[in-house]
């Protein structure tokens, strides 16, 4: 007889390694931004909604919210230590607009997350009212996470050049997805599983546009003074 708890943790340390891959996706990102020494065109937007979505999951995670959910709480404590590496990469190379955007973020991710906190503690009793009321918070920013290279694909779609669009981030995002939804369904957690399955297919959108765009892309010394620039990506953060 196939034990399903036992799968699902396999299937949930499984996710944890990807999400480990997931989140170190950036690094060739910011490897190039330390070279280039600025930040550029690329958008902080999908660390620091990651970094919220972090958050939100931690608390999801915790036995007084949600009971049983170590492997959650450990990979979501890794990514906020990731997630906040990043934004301080990203403010040392940024110019004081971007800067200042990142800041004002963060300040509204904070307090958000601390009255988020609070209120849930206070206002609601037992766990399973509060893995309602936070289950629901993380869908909703996990979708923002997964959603916030949206962005840079219009970028993509209107230079066809998938230069500011993170391939690995892209590829590992569809993975992670996939993985947590396999969990998820395993012992149905409605929560992890609308997140994870827009997760995928969102993840399996940019895969495309990477296919379409990859050989399109010019090489960074190919570029004329005279083509058209890239526009700014420092749009605000919004569900899509």
């Amino acid at each position: 007889m196939v034990n399903t708890d036992m799968i699902r943790t396999v299937v949930g340390i499984v996710g944890n390694v990807v999400s480990f891959g997931l989140f170190a996706s950036p690094a060739p990102t910011f490897y190039q931004i330390i070279k280039r020494g600025a930040v550029e065109e690329f958008s902080p937007n999908p660390y620091l909604a990651t970094l919220l979505n972090c958050l939100l999951w931690v608390f999801y995670g915790m036995p007084f919210v949600h009971p049983h959910s170590v492997l959650v709480v450990t990979i979501n404590g890794v990514g906020i230590v990731m997630e906040s590496i990043y934004i301080i990469l990203y403010l040392r190379y940024s110019n004081k607009k971007q800067r200042m955007w990142v800041f004002k973020v963060l300040a509204c991710e904070l307090v958000f997350f601390a009255a988020a906190v609070v209120l849930t503690l206070f206002l609601a009793h037992g766990t399973k009212t509060r893995t309602l009321v936070v289950g629901i918070l993380c869908v909703i920013f996990n979708i923002c996470m997964y959603g916030m290279p949206l962005d840079v694909m219009r970028l993509v779609i209107k230079t066809k050049s998938i230069e500011y669009l993170p391939v690995m981030l892209s590829i590992t995002s569809f993975c992670n997805g996939l993985l947590w939804l396999a969990y998820a369904l395993l012992r149905f957690d409605l929560f992890i599983t609308i997140s994870n399955g827009t997760g995928a297919v969102l993840g399996s959108i940019q895969l495309v546009l990477i296919v379409l765009y990859y050989e399109s892309t010019p090489k960074r010394g190919d570029k004329k003074p005279n083509e058209v620039q890239l526009s700014s990506v420092d749009g605000k953060i919004s569900p899509v």
